[in-house]
């Protein structure tokens, strides 16, 4: 009995009333905060995409599509699309791809892993291609391959520079050996423009490699990249593998290619559109540049 008086009875559970998944879901609405990959800090979507996309506590630079790099790059309304309506076809008869390339139309609104067109920056006319990882991971193909090129035609016959933005995983498996023609292609169609004194300009962003890697991005005058893009040609392990020797940890981003002379200058994207109205300005006048 005295033990029963100095013994406290255990508390009773409080009961939860439990919510569905979908109704907390529903509760929460997608897209309004974003977690950065880097430093895990989370940030509303709205405050990111104000800051283009570099994350405020790292500096981090998330992927940007097609569409956002052009409002945050050229100037209010005075970009225009060039071969908006292509779209690639099957040539191979390859499995399932037309249904792929469906799917990523109707998620990305848009027909194909490039944009290509023209507009100015701070006032200066260029033709512009860029490429959008969202759409089978900037994979180029036949048409992402011909679109570069008469946009690079198109500037040649306009007098007008080119800035090209790179994002790509490579060649696209499902065409084959047309794919690879591709890089053949863009690369002579960026020769005879150079010899004619067309100026071009390559910036590589996360990530650009493969044939993509191989070819017209790494032809410009000027070759620029993001902070930590992945650039390269084949992946880290194959080339440990076929070498038998460990990499840099740094190996294959923009800041080590900087430092092996691959490349001109890594730029943060907040300052990209001010240095590229530069070097416009400057041609135009046929001044020098120094950095």
């Amino acid at each position: 009995m005295l033990k029963d008086l100095f013994t406290k009875p255990k508390p009773k559970k409080k009961k939860y009333a439990s919510i569905p998944s979908e109704q907390a879901k529903q509760d929460v609405p997608e897209g309004i905060v974003i977690k950065c990959p880097s430093c895990k800090k989370i940030m509303y979507t709205k405050e990111l995409m104000k800051n283009v996309k570099v994350c405020m506590n790292c500096s981090y630079h998330h992927q940007m599509n097609a569409r956002e790099r052009i409002a945050s790059l050229l100037d209010e309304n005075s970009f225009i699309e060039y071969d908006k309506e292509m779209i690639s076809e099957n040539p191979l008869n390859f499995p399932g791809y037309e249904e792929k390339l469906e799917k990523d139309r109707q998620k990305t609104k848009q027909n194909e892993a490039v944009v290509t067109g023209e507009g100015t920056i701070n006032g200066f006319r260029t033709s512009v291609a860029i490429m959008d990882a969202s759409f089978r991971m900037g994979s180029m193909g036949s048409v992402v391959g011909e679109k570069i090129t008469r946009a690079i035609e198109t500037a040649n016959e306009k007098g007008l520079p080119i800035i090209i933005f790179t994002a790509s995983g490579g060649a696209r498996m499902q065409e084959g050996v047309l794919s690879l023609m591709q890089m053949a292609k863009t690369s002579s169609a960026l020769k005879l423009f150079s010899d004619n004194g067309g100026l071009i300009i390559s910036v590589m962003t996360h990530p650009t490699t493969g044939g993509v890697s191989a070819s017209f991005a790494s032809l410009g005058d000027y070759n620029f990249a993001e902070p930590g893009a992945l650039i390269g040609f084949a992946g880290r392990r194959i080339i440990e593998q076929t070498i038998r020797e460990e990499l840099p940890e740094d190996f294959q981003t923009a800041e080590f290619l900087l430092k092996h002379g691959q490349l001109d200058a890594v730029i943060n994207r907040q300052d990209l559109k001010e240095k590229l109205g530069n070097i416009l300005d400057i041609h135009q006048a046929g001044g020098e540049i120094t950095w």
